[in-house]
């Protein structure tokens, strides 16, 4: 008989809960821990099999006759800009990304509050403490970067605030954005898919085929955004399906 490594992941299936989505629904999910020497590896093959990372947690959904929740990721050197992507980037074009380790800050913290309280008030994080966003951002056993983005130059009291930041996974095949968070109050800027087009940008320089933008849920207004970048792959049954 032929027995299992003795670090093979072992996967555990949580209870029924509301689903975040849809709404009347449930949603269940199906983790395993990343950690220890095969972290990285692991990380690699369950973001390719369609898992997300949070902290040391990689989960799926698995939910019962539901399959909404589908794995999207952008074809980074395919990517072409519409008229609309352009506009983002010249509205933009005075903010720097910088890459840093993944150390938190009372910065950083002050404006993760202000966008959960202005635009997911109602949501699972909403109730996050520094203690909770500080671990969010250090634990990792993974290849991780903050990417902080401020502006190119300073203000009249000679600062930079910090505008948006992007917790993200560097993995064999891409970038995978795992939390981002920004102003809220600076809707002009599209803060949001200004990022995700900095990323396109950061994997095309660094030679990686992909984007990881997490789950596109079908009717999910949240994540109605993710299916405008395009050409995408989407996870299905028989696997990675060309979109657009």
């Amino acid at each position: 008989m032929t027995r299992e490594p003795r670090d093979a992941p072992q996967f555990y299936l949580t209870a029924p809960s509301p689903c975040p989505y849809l709404p009347n629904r449930l949603e269940r999910k199906v983790f395993t821990h990343l950690i220890g020497r095969r972290a990285v590896a692991l990380n690699d093959q369950l973001t390719q099999s369609g898992f997300r990372r949070s902290q040391t947690i990689a989960y799926r959904p698995a939910c019962e006759n539901c399959r909404a929740c589908v794995s999207a990721r952008v074809k980074a050197a395919e990517f072409r800009l519409s008229r609309n992507f352009r506009r983002i980037l010249e509205i933009n074009r005075d903010i720097a990304g910088t890459v840093t380790r993944p150390e938190p800050s009372s910065e950083q913290y002050s404006l993760f509050r202000r966008y959960l309280d202005k635009r997911h008030g109602d949501g699972g994080m909403a109730d996050m403490t520094a203690i909770d966003y500080a671990t969010m951002i250090e634990d990792s056993h993974v290849e991780t970067r903050l990417i902080e983005y401020r502006p190119s130059k300073k203000n009249a009291n000679g600062e930079r605030p910090l505008l948006a930041a992007c917790l993200t996974d560097i993995l064999a095949d891409g970038l995978s954005m795992v939390y981002s968070f920004y102003v809220p109050e600076e809707r002009q800027r599209s803060l949001g898919t200004f990022m995700i087009l900095d990323h396109i940008e950061r994997a095309c320089r660094l030679g990686l085929p992909h984007v990881y933008l997490g789950y596109w849920v079908e009717g999910s207004k949240k994540m109605a955004y993710k299916a405008r970048f395009l050409p995408q792959e989407r996870l299905g049954m028989n696997g990675w399906d060309r979109v657009g």
